[in-house]
């Protein structure tokens, strides 16, 4: 396999992805467009996928964190961010370094960063709101959300940012405390209700209606998430909880809503039948 060509950007960087899954690999081909230097490290070994897009790959973290990395991008799961960060040899650090984290949920990570790095290490919380499906045909026009939670090398963060502007991204910069607010709202609303189409089941008819099509294509993009990243988003998105007790009272009020108006229908049925009778 060999690697697209390169892009101009506005600086070459020295980008080392922890956690290099599918969403890592789907980042990094973007950035090896762009021109920039990739090196990755992961729990599975990924050296001959490596070898064949121009990435040093390290089994060695220790060895990954001497490479004098000017961004370090974390692509792990939101359920392991604390693990992994706490299981780094950060001593290992031959300069300070940008980390970035690209998980779903922001304050999680932000708390986490701050926490765990060390105090000269610069922060950027990201979300990119695509993937590999919604983006395989590009990035134009797809959100891109990001906070300098705490940035002293205003050129590194800048010229990260940028590789996402020459994609054409819609750059969103929050706080991750609003961000999360609204993706409870919006994103884990729809894994929730994607993994409860999932549940019961539902299939394409031959009688599909548009609405429908889109209920069961909602259900097929929820399963090629994991069940961890659902999970994630619930347990490290404290307005998730809130968002699941709204949609619980929805349902509940609507399945109290359809026997009083069934009621009512009744009602008005028998009240022409005694009008019919005189």
């Amino acid at each position: 396999m060999s690697g697209p060509a390169p892009v101009s950007s506005s600086a070459s960087l020295k980008i080392g992805i922890v956690g290099f899954g599918t969403f890592g690999q789907f980042l990094a081909l973007a950035m090896i467009k762009q021109g920039h230097s990739l090196r990755a490290t992961s729990r599975t070994d990924y050296s001959q996928l490596c070898a064949d897009l121009g990435i040093t790959f390290f089994s060695d973290v220790a060895a990954f964190l001497g490479a004098e990395n000017d961004v370090i991008l974390l692509c792990t799961s939101i359920l392991s961010l604390s693990q992994v960060l706490k299981s780094m040899p950060f001593h290992s650090l031959k300069k300070p370094a940008l980390f970035v984290d690209v998980l779903s949920v922001k304050e999680h990570a932000r708390d986490t960063l701050l926490q765990v790095l060390p105090e000269d290490s610069d922060v950027l919380c990201t979300h990119p709101m695509f993937g590999p499906e919604s983006g395989k045909d590009g990035w134009r026009d797809l959100n891109f959300m990001y906070e300098r939670v705490r940035v002293r090398d205003e050129k590194t963060c800048s010229s990260f940012l940028k590789i996402f502007e020459i994609e054409g991204c819609r750059m969103l910069e929050m706080s991750c405390t609003e961000h999360d607010e609204l993706a409870a709202k919006s994103q884990f609303i729809t894994h929730a209700i994607g993994r409860i189409l999932s549940d019961m089941d539902i299939k394409s008819t031959p009688i599909d209606t548009k609405s429908f099509e889109a209920l069961v294509q909602l259900r097929k993009n929820m399963e090629c998430d994991s069940f961890d990243l659902f999970s994630g988003l619930y347990i490290h998105n404290r307005f998730a909880k809130q968002e699941l007790k709204n949609l619980e009272f929805a349902f509940e009020k609507l399945k109290h809503k359809l026997p009083k108006r069934n009621d009512e229908e009744q009602e008005v049925n028998q009240e022409c039948m005694v009008k019919n009778s005189r």
